[in-house]
């Protein structure tokens, strides 16, 4: 029999990157970004701004509330948290 040549490992998933707005941060290890965007009404054709919450794992103390991130697809880590913070975009401009 010859040998046939090894089959290449499968790509790697792509992961989906949302960016969006810390609203809270007071959880050890996770926080919640809100994420929106904009979709048109099936029926009326209006744009409607459509809000979302993640809650995503951070591993140092980069997200602050009112902060703008980037968060990453990941594997499961808890009940609702699919999410983890990849970078900071912007740091905010609140004053508290």
């Amino acid at each position: 029999m010859a040998s046939e040549p090894a089959a290449a490992a499968p790509a790697r998933h792509n992961r989906q990157e949302l960016t969006g707005i810390v609203t809270s941060a007071k959880m050890e290890k996770t926080i919640v970004v809100k994420v929106t965007r904009l979709v048109q009404h099936k029926l009326y054709t209006r744009v409607m701004r459509v809000t979302k919450k993640f809650l995503c794992a951070r591993r140092t103390a980069g997200g602050a509330p009112g902060r703008q991130v980037k968060i990453v697809e990941t594997r499961p880590m808890s009940k609702l948290k699919r999410w983890r913070l990849a970078e900071v975009l912007t740091r905010s401009t609140r004053v508290n």
